[in-house]
């Protein structure tokens, strides 16, 4: 679908989107995928599509941890230090 002037082609993108979202990949190879996402109309819907998604899924999966649930978790926590200094392990 790109005009072949990078050096990836659209299934190597789109293989590689996940890893270029997250942040995943070297300097070059990032350089590569932007420069076929900037000559690749389908490949860039393909990428604002998964980047808006991530987005909304961020947004959205907000879960706050009820306050009884965080203090067990510290008291646990706690007694785990305690054994732990007890027993020296």
């Amino acid at each position: 679908m790109g005009t072949g002037e990078s050096d990836v082609d659209c299934n190597e993108t789109i293989e590689r989107l996940y890893h270029y979202l997250d942040g995943e990949l070297t300097d070059e190879r990032r350089q590569e995928i932007k420069h076929h996402l900037d000559d690749c109309p389908p490949c860039l819907d393909a990428f604002d599509f998964e980047s808006e998604l991530r987005q909304v899924i961020a947004d959205r999966c907000k879960d706050r941890v009820p306050d009884a649930l965080r203090e067990r978790i510290r008291l646990a926590l706690i007694e785990a230090e305690r054994e732990r200094d007890r027993t020296g392990s």
